[in-house]
């Protein structure tokens, strides 16, 4: 199927060529069938002469509904476009056209109607004229009267061999544009649309995009005929299962779940901008209509916040409506749909600079260099290919993170940096938390540092943080003489544990200790109880000498130690193995020989 819309001024016989072609009645509503015009989107379809079948979206003409035009118009690439001969060129031909150049179609044919009153020739030349230097220039036209019954075998060969120079859909995931929603007793809720590129077939999980509503495709039909799937381009009615009527409107999409983001800021490249832009516009994207307020960087880039998020890609046009002077203020391409912040004086300069140079098709090794960090699934829902892992500039892939190859180098010199600095101001603990050393990169990810460490030979990470692997916890000269004093009285009487307040005023402090217990140098037994690493093993040795059993009272007489010191060292022997309880007063010795 080839899906093409029709443009052309109201009144101009765009519903009456359509019905000519297809047999069938574009304009659904009752209203339309009585004012003569159509108001909302129509569809008809017909067999070419190639065989091929063409669906046409038949759009309104009068600038009261120029908002549904630009519904049906946005989600195809082909047009019929449609002058009187009796009238020529008019207001709405110009704005359908500036509406087609804006949205990058490329691909027509000229039909020129009512033949019989006027002169198709001049009208075709001075169409022609309006035509030239845009990307319609040259389709082929033809003159034809629905009424007289002359040139609609012209036109269904022009039809035919514009078809078959349509370029393939593009391969992207899949969207369809809602553009009509209604329920159906005993179906429930349905909503038709162009399928402009991907595939949904009966069964699909889709998500209701921009919400992030999922719901199930319980039907599909094509051309009023049931079908399991359909694949790009193609009008399609989508019977939804998990969604109510009043919660589906015309703009909204369906998209296959994490393809793309709804996005709700826009750097965008202007294409064909009005001398004067407005701040206040309608953005206009496939069948969404959306109120956005523009900031001009310069005269061709421009930051767009919208009112609210729609589901787009890099790389895709749209186009900007004023409503106020009712005219399409500019085409776009979408440059960006993850737009850095601008914060500090004179970024919306450089963020100019930067888009001068960016490509209208977003190319995921530019992207990343850019960024120097992003997210896989990001760059995936932002439309941006994946990146060529064979290459010299390939990123570095962690998990779900693409970084630059070179930010990734200048984050391990800035990390080796900083663990040094860090070791020199903290000696006794030289290991950077890896929060702090994701910080110190601006990371929000801490599985990042972990990766950096793995990458090289000279980093460690462990309990003690990230730290270079030949640094170990180091204590003051100072400290160190207190230490070696408090390890020689400790030596001589290994069981004259010091109160804690002696310790503090020895110039011991808690972190001291808890570094001298990390470096091996002393054991803890209980808050402020400090002994040699041996002096278990030799508690263990004396009191193998005393009667089987024993109390706490007789082994601390034994060796000649306090109730502070002897509750926790005993239950340290326990734990260990090397005495065991027989009841609540007594222990034994287990296995002095093995006690080191």
């Amino acid at each position: 199927m080839h899906v093409i819309a029709t443009a052309g001024h109201v009144d101009h016989g765009k519903s009456t060529l359509v019905r000519a072609l297809t047999g069938m009645e574009p304009d659904r509503w009752a209203e339309e069938r009585r004012r003569g015009m159509t108001i909302d989107l129509g569809y008809a379809w017909t067999t070419l002469p190639n065989g091929d079948v063409a669906a046409f979206v038949d759009v309104p003409g009068h600038q009261r509904f120029i908002s549904n035009m630009l519904a049906g118009i946005g989600p195809v690439a082909a047009v019929m476009f449609v002058v009187a001969a009796d009238e020529g060129w008019c207001r709405q031909s110009g704005e359908h056209l500036a509406a087609l150049q804006a949205l990058g179609v490329r691909h027509g044919v000229l039909a020129v109607t009512r033949a019989d009153l006027g002169d198709a020739d001049l009208a075709i030349e001075e169409a022609r004229s309006y035509l030239q230097d845009t990307t319609l220039a040259g389709m082929a036209a033809v003159a034809v009267s629905p009424v007289a019954a002359t040139g609609l075998t012209e036109l269904r060969a022009a039809l035919a061999a514009l078809v078959e120079h349509l370029p393939p859909p593009p391969v992207t995931p899949t969207r369809l544009w809602i553009d009509r929603c209604f329920t159906i007793r005993g179906a429930g809720t349905v909503v038709t649309g162009t399928l402009g590129s991907g595939r949904i077939a009966v069964g699909d999980e889709l998500v209701l995009a921009p919400t992030s509503r999922r719901v199930q495709v319980r039907g599909l039909q094509s051309l009023k005929a049931d079908v399991t799937s359909a694949s790009a381009v193609a009008r399609l009615a989508v019977n939804l299962r998990g969604v109510k009527i009043d919660d589906v409107h015309r703009g909204q999409a369906l998209v296959t779940p994490g393809d793309f983001a709804a996005v709700s800021t826009l750097d965008v490249r202007l294409v064909r901008p009005a001398q004067r832009i407005g701040s206040q516009l309608i953005l206009h994207a496939g069948s969404a209509a959306v109120p956005v307020r523009i900031r001009r960087f310069d005269d061709t880039h421009a930051r767009l916040s919208l009112d609210r998020p729609i589901p787009v890609h890099m790389g895709e046009r749209a186009l900007l409506r004023d409503p106020g002077e009712q005219r399409i203020a500019a085409g776009l391409i979408v440059l960006d749909t993850m737009p850095p912040p601008l914060r500090r004086r004179g970024a919306a300069a450089h963020r100019a600079a930067q888009m001068t140079s960016m490509a209208e098709r977003p190319d995921a090794a530019a992207e990343i260099a850019r960024r120097g960090l992003v997210r896989r699934s990001d760059l995936i829902a932002a439309g941006v290919p994946a990146p060529h892992r064979r290459t010299t500039t390939a990123p570095v892939v962690i998990g779900d993170w693409y970084v630059d190859a070179g930010v990734w180098h200048g984050w391990m010199a800035t990390l080796a940096a900083e663990l040094k600095q860090w070791a020199a101001a903290n000696p006794m603990a030289p290991g950077m938390p890896r929060a702090a050393a994701a910080r110190k990169l601006g990371l929000s990810d801490p599985r990042l540092v972990d990766a950096l460490v793995a990458a090289t030979d000279d980093l460690v990470v462990d309990g003690e943080g990230v730290r270079h692997r030949d640094v170990a916890p180091s204590l003051p000269d100072a400290v160190s003489q207190a230490l070696d004093e408090l390890r020689q009285r400790l030596a001589a009487k290994p069981f004259v544990v010091p109160e804690a307040g002696e310790l503090s005023r020895s110039g011991l402090s808690d972190r001291h200790l808890a570094t001298a217990v990390k470096l091996g140098l002393l054991l803890r037994l209980d808050d402020g109880v400090f002994v040699l690493p041996g002096t278990p093993a030799e508690a263990a040795r004396r009191v193998a000498g005393l009667a089987q059993p024993f109390t706490l009272s007789e082994a601390r007489q034994a060796l000649g130690t306090t109730r502070r010191v002897a509750v926790p060292l005993f239950e340290l022997l326990d734990r260990r193995g090397l005495t065991r309880r027989v009841d609540a007063h007594s222990r034994i010795v287990c296995d002095v020989a093995d006690s080191t």
